[in-house]
């Protein structure tokens, strides 16, 4: 396997234009950066001196100027078993040669114990891959001590050295799918994972050093930087250089993690690591990385990520070419410790601190402690760092520098935050949003809950061009066999128009009428959104604030209890409750509040909590999502609201939110609650970057699970499904001029019609939402398909925020009036579609259907 250094050079002009663009400080291509990484010598000196202008420049900026950072750390080797088989690894070993398969928690503790004592501050969890998948000890060794996978025992444990010495666990576990992320960011300040490299020939061709380890493949490992940036965990990674990787490859990954830490701001360090050959492995006679071409390397990462990037270099692989690395452009040592040998490297021992500290003296700089996460992420605070460990980082952060004091770190309980259920900020909004409006058009940190919107703009899907599809043929076709037209056919349908649009409302019309009659039907009900107060990110959603922000709210439960009173006393039947992901709130939150519904209203049905919050509930609690739905269910959910779908295509989701889960995540949570027999709606935001055939898609896929729930329990799990127009007025993502201002009326009689003939036969209940199609457009898609008018709601604030102008109630009265010119029945409904009591129809006839608590008494405010 050839070294990289071993390559073609690039002739001398080609250097020398490459230099003088970094001179200059113009960006970089792909093409200037491979070029640059063959610099020596003189060569090297040059550009190390352009890079080491741009590292001065960003450590100014941050007033940090002339300081070099390291971490103080221990090194915890959960377990040394893998799923992997790299062919340079000496850390990862066979059960047969280690005394257990993990360390006990006595063991994690003793070392934990024993670096306090020394003054470190950072536990590094480092450890194999997933084990328990490929070995059976490990498999055998989770069960008996009451662990469900290997990083619920990671979480267990980081919890267990905060609370016992204090010290800052970084996570190191390998592969980690959105979900981990979320059920370990509570107990730990950071996170890390080397990318390594994106030559994927490196991992798919036989012989190759990562060939046979399914966790080094490139894709696997590029999409957990995006989780954890989309996750606002702040993250290290870094590449591994020697390993048979050709020049280009290697900045092909330099602008790979460039574009995720554009893209999100989660990536805090960029660790570039030589290769060492070690003895017993695969790779023990391929050579070592030469230090100038590590240098060389430092350099371009250094040009490539700019000032901002912290950049480290491992001091234990070098050498004593200290004053090369920091010329070269680094910023941070590392984490570097007194008690612990590097377990990855065990051949290469750490250097004392003092004689760390005396070589960066030697270049010119001036070595200071950090902590695990680094300063610029616990000054920002929230969404960053998570308030279950932010105690445990205050008691050893300096709060002006972020930096590390000079303390010795001591155990800290970590617990769920209280919460209180204190009453908290506007918490009138439902009311007020209506008659004095919104206090400003965007949240206070709009340029960075969102991440960076010019990367998010190259992400933005393109719509085909129109199809040359024959209309009437794919009418036709839909009139014979209506969920099962073709993709091509659905997409035809979409571009109806004239009289073909007529015609399609027609065929939807007929459809529905088969299936329900020509009841219109409605539900009294409630919406409380328990909080507004969210760091997820979302670049479609108006509705979130942070908690300083003017508009932000908390309900107390009491608050919450209250309203459910009012609404039970206006008639309602359902109290449909969401809320914003409060980084506060813990696990167990939504029991307590729905436990509190049921107590004042034991008879309401309980619509509540979206995949999201499930989710975000299941990570808290480290509970799997069956149990916590269980858990839910046993409290007083009846049903859970299908939101949190907006577009169910990853390639969608992550250009119109940023933290939010992903499509599988989503599926995950519906199919489960079916499988329990907690049924759900379905739901589908349109509008946005989205395309005609993601529409078509995402109605597909509803159709798919429908059948599959069906299937599995002989029970249809969606009770209907609920189209969404997007409402840009004050979206940020509007805002920041990437997503159109909504769909045409054309659009939405259309997409109306089509969802009633792709789901017809799997879900009887099509739905439209009064509050973002306003009357007169609902009445349309009334007569194309659609039999349901939602509820009367009687606080929706979500869509106001947003700049929806339709109102945040309806009353009865209103209702009849918008349906009297179609000639049809409006019929109040349950929320599964029966007829309610009598006395619940009177009590709702007696108010209007709307709580005089909720009502306006000035014009509403457009």
């Amino acid at each position: 396997m050839a070294s990289a250094d071993q390559q073609d050079r690039p002739t001398a002009s080609a250097m020398r234009r490459a230099l003088a663009r970094a001179r200059d400080g113009k960006t970089l291509d792909l093409t200037e950066a491979t070029v640059l990484l063959h610099a020596r010598d003189e060569d090297l000196a040059t550009l190390s001196e352009y890079a080491s202008r741009v590292r001065d420049a960003g450590l100014a900026a941050v007033g940090r100027e002339g300081i070099i950072t390291y971490s103080r750390k221990v090194f915890i080797p959960l377990t040394r078993l893998c799923r992997d088989r790299c062919g340079y690894c000496t850390f990862a070993t066979v059960p047969g040669k280690v005394d257990a398969p993990f360390l006990s928690p006595d063991e994690v503790l003793k070392i934990a114990r024993d670096g306090a004592a020394m003054g470190c501050k950072e536990a590094l969890f480092t450890l194999g891959d997933r084990p328990e998948d490929r070995w059976k000890a490990a498999r055998e060794w989770l069960d008996a001590h009451g662990y469900d996978d290997t990083l619920s025992y990671v979480r267990a444990m980081a919890i267990l050295v905060l609370e016992e010495t204090g010290l800052l666990p970084h996570l190191n576990p390998g592969v980690m799918t959105w979900q981990d992320l979320q059920r370990l960011k509570p107990v730990a300040p950071s996170m890390g994972m080397m990318l390594e490299t994106t030559a994927t020939r490196l991992w798919s061709e036989r012989g190759g050093p990562h060939y046979g380890s399914p966790d080094k493949d490139p894709a696997v490992r590029l999409r957990v930087l995006e989780d954890a940036g989309r996750s606002a965990v702040p993250f290290t990674t870094g590449i591994l250089i020697g390993i048979g990787e050709n020049y280009a490859e290697r900045a092909d990954a330099l602008f790979a993690i460039r574009k995720a830490a554009r893209a999100y701001g989660g990536i805090q360090e960029v660790i570039v690591q030589n290769f060492r050959a070690k003895p017993d492995t695969k790779m023990r006679a391929t050579p070592d990385a030469d230090l100038q071409e590590l240098a060389a390397t430092i350099a371009v990462a250094r040009l490539v990520f700019g000032p901002k990037m912290r950049l480290q270099a491992p001091p234990n692989l070098i050498g004593s070419q200290y004053d090369l690395m920091v010329k070269a452009g680094i910023d941070d040592w590392g984490g570097v410790s007194p008690l612990t040998p590097d377990h990855v490297n065990p051949e290469r021992a750490w250097p004392q601190i003092d004689e760390l500290a005396r070589q960066t003296a030697a270049a010119g700089y001036e070595l200071r402690e950090r902590l695990t996460i680094y300063p610029e992420y616990i000054l920002a605070g929230e969404p960053w760092l998570d308030p279950r460990v932010a105690g445990h980082v205050a008691a050893l952060a300096d709060p002006a520098t972020g930096l590390a004091l000079d303390v010795k770190p001591e155990g800290k309980p970590w617990q769920e935050p209280d919460g209180g259920w204190q009453q908290q900020g506007r918490t009138e909004l439902h009311v007020e949003v209506d008659t004095v409006g919104r206090t400003g058009d965007r949240r206070s940190d709009f340029d960075s809950v969102y991440g960076d919107w010019n990367e998010i703009a190259k992400q933005v899907p393109t719509a085909p061009a129109r199809m040359d599809a024959d209309i009437a043929a794919a009418l036709r076709r839909a009139e014979k066999d209506p969920s099962g037209l073709s993709d091509e056919d659905a997409l035809a349908l979409l571009h109806a128009d004239g009289a073909e649009l007529d015609a399609l409302a027609e065929l939807a019309d007929g459809l529905r009428r088969d299936a329900v009659g020509d009841d219109v039907t409605f539900v009294v009900t409630r919406n409380i959104n328990f909080t507004n107060v969210c760091y997820t990110g979302c670049r479609f959603c108006a509705f979130a604030q942070r908690r300083t922000d003017a508009d932000a709210y908390t309900l107390s439960l009491s608050q919450v209890g209250d309203r459910v009173d009012q609404a039970w006393e206006a008639g309602a039947t359902e109290i449909c409750m969401q809320g914003g992901i409060h980084p506060d709130m813990p696990g167990t939150a939504y029991f307590d509040l729905a436990a509190e519904v049921k107590r004042r209203q034991p008879d309401i049905h309980l619509h509540s909590y979206s995949p999201m919050e499930v989710v975000n509930g299941a990570s808290r609690t480290d509970l799997s999502i069956r149990d916590w739905l269980t858990r839910a269910h046993e409290s007083g959910v009846d049903s859970l609201p299908g939101t949190a779908a907006e577009i169910l295509d990853d390639d969608v989701r992550w250009v119109l939110t940023k933290g939010k889960l992903p499509t599988s995540s989503w599926i995950e949570v519906i199919t489960t609650a079916h499988e329990l027999g907690i049924p759900t709606t379905s739901t589908m935001m349109y509008g946005h970057v989205d395309t005609p055939a993601h529409w078509v898609g995402h109605i597909k896929l509803i159709g798919r699970l429908q059948r599959q729930a069906l299937e599995r329990t002989g029970r249809r799990g969606f009770t209907e499904f609920v189209l969404l127009p997007f409402i840009h007025q004050n979206a940020p993502i509007y805002l920041a001029g990437l997503a159109r201002p909504g769909t045409t009326v054309r659009e939405n009689r259309a997409v109306h019609a089509l969802a009633r003939i792709l789901l017809h036969g799997l879900i009887d209940n099509i739905q439209c939402s009064w509050v973002k199609l306003g009357e007169e457009t609902c009445r349309a898609v009334l007569r194309g398909g659609v039999n349901d008018l939602g509820g009367t709601l009687m606080e929706e604030t979500i869509s106001r925020m947003a700049g929806a102008n339709n109102g945040s109630y309806k009353t009865i009265s209103e209702l009849e009036a918008m349906v009297e010119p179609l000639g049809r029945p409006l019929v109040q409904r349950t929320t599964s579609y029966g007829r309610p009591s009598p006395e619940r129809v009177a009590a709702a006839r007696l108010s209007d259907g709307v709580a005089q608590a909720v009502r306006n008494p000035l014009p509403i405010v457009g």
